[in-house]
C-alpha cells in the first residue's frame, strides 16, 4: 500500500517543470501580499507627515479585513510601531512578540509581513531602544481607535457584523456615523441592515439639530427598537429636566416612541409566553393521553404515571450517553440520538407499565382507593431506584444540533426544540386516533370502555386489552419524558411536577376523550405559562386549579363526555 501511494518522477524535465511551476505559484502569492493596496496605504500613512492624509488613509482601512493591518494599527496607537531607517530608506516594522535572551526580536515588515533579513538571508534582530517609534498625535490615536472599533464591520460572518454594529451603536459616537451610513449602502444581510439603521438613529439622538433628533426618535419608535429603548428613556429624563433645551416636540415624540416600543415588548412577551405554554401543553398532551385512555378504560388512579414520565426522560439520557460513546459528543452520528431516544423511551416506559399492570394494578380493579395508595407507593420506589442509579442531582441531556437554536419572528424567539415537541404531539395524537378508530385493538379498547361485561361476553379478552392499553399509555408517557428532557431539567422529581397537571387535564377534558384531552392540555399549559409571570409559579397553578374546580361544579363530566352503554362498565 505504501509503495502504491508513493509518487515517483522518473523524467528530470518533468521534475524541473513542476518545481518551476510551484515556484511561480509561491511568487504570485508573495506578489499579491506585497501589492496589497491597504498595506501600501498604511505604509504611506505611517511615513506621511500630513495629518489630514493620515486620517483619510486610516479611515479607509475599515474594509481591509487584514489581521496584520489590525495588529499594526493597534501597535501604532500603543507606540510600538517602529520605522527602520537603512540607506536612506524608511521601513515601517513590527517586532515579533518572541524575544531572545537580550530582549531583542525579529522585525516584521508591514508591507508584506516578512522578516527583515540581512545579506546572509537570516532574519535580523533589533532592540526597542535602537528603533524609532512612529509618531502618533492624540487626534491620530482617536482616529485609529475608531477604525479598530469599526474593523468588525467587515467581518464575513453576518452575526458578528450585527453584534459589532449593535455594540458600536450603543456608544453613540458621532465619528461612527459616516461608516454606518456607508455600510448601509452595501450591506445585504437584513439583520445587519436593521442593526445599522438602529445604530444611526441611536447616535443621532444626541444631535443638536432638532429635526435630525426628531427623525431619529420617530425612526426608533417605528422600528420598535428594543435596543434603543434605554437611550430614549434616558433622553426623556433629560428632556424633562431641561424642557427649554429640548422643547415640547421632542418630549411628545419621545413619549410616543417609548410607548410604542413598550407595547411591542409586552405583546412579544405575551406571544413568547404563549408559545412556551403551547410547547408545554404539547408535552402534557402526550403524557395525559395515555392516562386518559387507561383511566377511562380501567378506572385506575395511577399515581406512578409521573414516574413513568421520569423513566422516559432518563432513557433519553442513557441513549445520549451511549451515542456519545459510539460517535463522540458531536457530529451526525450523535445528532441521531434523540430519534433513537424516543423509541427507547417508548419501549422502556411501556415495559415498566406492563410490569406495573401485571404485578400490581390487575389485582386492584374496581378498588380505586387501594390502587391509588399502591401506585403512590410504586412511585416512591421508582424515585428511589433512580436516585440510587443516577444520583439525586439533575442530569444533563443535550439537544442535538438540529434541535438547538431558534429563529426570530418579530423579536419572539421560537426554539427548534419546542417546535419539534409541538409537531411531535400532533403526530402522536393522530397516531392514537388512528389506533383507536382503525385497528382491531382500538375497536376492542372502545368496546371495553363502553361496556366491559358485554365485550367480555362477546369474546374480547379484557385482561389482554387492559395490559396492552396500559403499556401503550405508559409508552406515550415515556416519550413525553424524552421531550421534556429537551426543554427542562431531568431529575428524580421530574414526574411529581407534572402528575397533577396530567390528572387535571384528564378530568377537565372528560375521561377517555381524545378531543377533550387535547382541549384541556392547551388550556392548562398555555394558561399556566401566561399566569406564572404575573402571579408566580405556585399561585398561578392554584388559580388554574381553582378555575377547574369551579368549572367541574358546573360540568362534572368535563368538556367532552365519553358515551357509554353502561353506567357501571
Amino acid at each position: 500500500m505504501g509503495e502504491s501511494c508513493r509518487l515517483e518522477i522518473r523524467n528530470p524535465c518533468s521534475f524541473l517543470f513542476i518545481h518551476a511551476f510551484l515556484v511561480l505559484l509561491h511568487l504570485a502569492a508573495f506578489a499579491s501580499f506585497a501589492a496589497s493596496p491597504h498595506r501600501t496605504n498604511l505604509v504611506e500613512a505611517v511615513l506621511s507627515e500630513d495629518l489630514a492624509r493620515q486620517t483619510d488613509i486610516i479611515k479607509s482601512l475599515v474594509e481591509a479585513n487584514d489581521p496584520l493591518i489590525e495588529q499594526a494599527l493597534t501597535a501604532w496607537r500603543g507606540g510600538s510601531l517602529y520605522v527602520l531607517e537603512t540607506n536612506d530608506t524608511k521601513t515601517p516594522i513590527l517586532l515579533d512578540p518572541v524575544t531572545d535572551a537580550e530582549g531583542s526580536a525579529k522585525a516584521i515588515r508591514l508591507i508584506d509581513g516578512e522578516f527583515v533579513k540581512g545579506a546572509d538571508g537570516k532574519p535580523l534582530v533589533f532592540a526597542v531602544a535602537d528603533l524609532t517609534a512612529a509618531d502618533a498625535t492624540s487626534k491620530l490615536r482617536k482616529v485609529i481607535k475608531a477604525t479598530l472599533d469599526l474593523f468588525a464591520l467587515g467581518n464575513p460572518n453576518p452575526a458578528m457584523r450585527r453584534d459589532a454594529v449593535i455594540k458600536l451603536g450603543q456608544e453613540q459616537n458621532p465619528d461612527y456615523l459616516p461608516f454606518f451610513e456607508t455600510r448601509q449602502k452595501t450591506e445585504q444581510n437584513l439583520e445587519v441592515v436593521k442593526a445599522l439603521s438602529e445604530a444611526v438613529a441611536t447616535t443621532q439622538l444626541l444631535s443638536e439639530d432638532e429635526s435630525v433628533r426628531l427623525a431619529a426618535i420617530g425612526r426608533l419608535g417605528t422600528m420598535r427598537s428594543i435596543n434603543g429603548l434605554n437611550f430614549l428613556q434616558r433622553l426623556e429624563t433629560e428632556a424633562k429636566a431641561a424642557p427649554a433645551k429640548y422643547g415640547e416636540k421632542t418630549a411628545d415624540a419621545l413619549h410616543k416612541s417609548i410607548r410604542d416600543i413598550q407595547d411591542y415588548i409586552q405583546w412579544g412577551n405575551f406571544f413568547g409566553t404563549a408559545f412556551r405554554g403551547l410547547s408545554l401543553a404539547a408535552i402534557l398532551l402526550v403524557a395525559a393521553l395515555g392516562l386518559a385512555i387507561t383511566f377511562g378504560l380501567m378506572g385506575v388512579i395511577n399515581m406512578a404515571h409521573g414516574e413513568v414520565i421520569m423513566i422516559g426522560a432518563y432513557s433519553a439520557y442513557v441513549t445520549q450517553n451511549v451515542f456519545a460513546k459510539w460517535f463522540g459528543a458531536s457530529g451526525r452520528g450523535f445528532d441521531c440520538y434523540f430519534i433513537a431516544a424516543l423509541v427507547v423511551s417508548f419501549v422502556v416506559a411501556g415495559l415498566v407499565g406492563l410490569i406495573l399492570e401485571r404485578g400490581v394494578i390487575r389485582f386492584l380493579y374496581k378498588r380505586p382507593l387501594e390502587s391509588l395508595l399502591a401506585t403512590w407507593g410504586v412511585s416512591l420506589v421508582l424515585q428511589q431506584i433512580i436516585r440510587h442509579i443516577f444520583g439525586a442531582a439533575n442530569v444533563q441531556v443535550n439537544s442535538p444540533s438540529w434541535l438547538s437554536g431558534s429563529f426570530n419572528v418579530s423579536d419572539v424567539l421560537l426554539g427548534y426544540n419546542r417546535l419539534f415537541v409541538i409537531g411531535f404531539a400532533v403526530f402522536v395524537v393522530l397516531l392514537t386516533y388512528l389506533l383507536l378508530t382503525r385497528t382491531s385493538l382500538g375497536l376492542q379498547i372502545r368496546a371495553v370502555m363502553q361496556n366491559r361485561h358485554m365485550a367480555s361476553a362477546l369474546g374480547v379478552r379484557t385482561d389482554r386489552v387492559n395490559m396492552m392499553t396500559f403499556a401503550f399509555g405508559s409508552g406515550l408517557a415515556g416519550m413525553a419524558g424524552a421531550c421534556l428532557s429537551q426543554i427542562g431539567n431531568v431529575g428524580p422529581a421530574l414526574g411529581q411536577y407534572h402528575i397533577v397537571d396530567c390528572f387535571m387535564i384528564v378530568v377537565l377534558g372528560g375521561v377517555g376523550s381524545i378531543v377533550g384531552t387535547v382541549s384541556a392540555s392547551l388550556g392548562v399549559g398555555v394558561t399556566n405559562q401566561i399566569l406564572e409571570p404575573w402571579l408566580g409559579s405556585v399561585l398561578g397553578k392554584i388559580t388554574v386549579l381553582a378555575a377547574i374546580i369551579l368549572f367541574l361544579q358546573w360540568r362534572p363530566a368535563g368538556l367532552f363526555v365519553t358515551r357509554s352503554r353502561s353506567l357501571e362498565g
